[in-house]
């Protein structure tokens, strides 16, 4: 617990004194109260408060994990994490600092909780009944590619989606670039073959379209390719890009719907599940044959 070790000030002076401020792993952090006092005043330096909070903010944050399912098929528990509670670690700080009440030698700073999203109990109600499905088909040889096919699937795979949320591929998968591990690999940029970092995702996000249209959810935006892709049919596409088109979907529905991607020996994987409770309407997509593996794939800007 993160606490300030205060001893008494003359009210009438610029404070020199200094405190202890202990974080919940032990540590402690000196700070002379002088420091946070406008000049030649015994008054708050709000900025410099500010920045303190902040610093600490970041060394007691302790960031909450959902509940997942493991590749066993088992649940792994959610994590509750911790956040520093700002508004009130200023109202104790600035009681002491201007000498409100005798609030001992010790000061408790509170740390408040941060609970998940997504619990064991509602994951295990979310994953029993699917509700849309889809499988694409992908060249595994092209190593580059299915890397990046890999990547983006697993950036998907468990996301929860509420009842009124809406769900964006950008948001989810987030930008594409060397450093987040995408490759180059073979894309079409206004209808010329390229080759673009991250080539290979649109056809997660086609194969995920697919299984959300399936499964009857409420498409937003959606945009095809500018030349025809060979991993779907035709108008069943849906192209992204960082920065460019998105593919999004609202869950309208009365209950939370879960994302389950794999990509696995040359095919891509996308299922919509949900709880038995779920009212929902399902709608009639053509499914992909194994006729013909892509060697690329198509994007309108070389941002994907």
């Amino acid at each position: 617990m993160l606490h300030v070790t205060l001893t008494t000030l003359n009210p009438y002076a610029v404070p020199s004194e200094e405190w202890q401020l202990e974080l919940p792993d032990g540590q402690l952090i000196e700070i002379k109260e002088a420091d946070y006092s406008l000049p030649g005043l015994h008054m708050l330096d709000v900025a410099k408060l500010d920045k303190l909070m902040g610093s600490i903010a970041e060394r007691v944050y302790v960031a909450a994990e959902n509940a997942r399912i493991a590749p066993d098929g088992s649940i792994r528990s959610e994590r509750v994490g911790t956040v520093l509670d700002v508004g009130h670690f200023y109202k104790r700080f600035a009681a002491h600092y201007y000498r409100e009440g005798d609030h001992g030698q010790i000061v408790p700073t509170p740390i408040v909780k941060a609970y998940p999203r997504v619990d064991r109990e509602l994951l295990a109600a979310i994953r029993e009944k699917p509700i849309g499905y889809y499988a694409t088909y992908f060249n595994s040889r092209n190593a580059k590619r299915s890397h990046n096919i890999d990547l983006a699937a697993k950036a998907i795979d468990g996301a929860v989606v509420f009842p009124g949320e809406l769900f964006s591929f950008n948001r989810t998968v987030g930008i594409r670039t060397r450093d987040r591990g995408y490759k180059e690999a073979p894309i079409i940029v206004r209808g010329e073959l390229s080759e673009g970092v991250g080539g290979g995702i649109c056809q997660v996000s086609s194969t995920l379209y697919n299984a959300v249209d399936r499964a009857g959810l409420t498409i937003i935006e959606r945009y095809s390719h500018s030349k025809r892709v060979p991993y779907v049919l035709a108008g069943r596409d849906a192209t992204v890009s960082w920065g460019g088109p998105d593919f999004s979907f609202r869950n309208d529905y009365n209950q939370p719907v879960l994302i389950k991607a794999l990509s696995i020996h040359g095919k891509m994987y996308v299922t919509v599940y949900s709880s038995e409770l779920i009212e929902y309407k399902p709608r009639e997509v053509p499914g992909m044959s194994k006729t013909k593996l892509p060697e690329e794939e198509s994007v309108t800007t070389t941002r994907d």
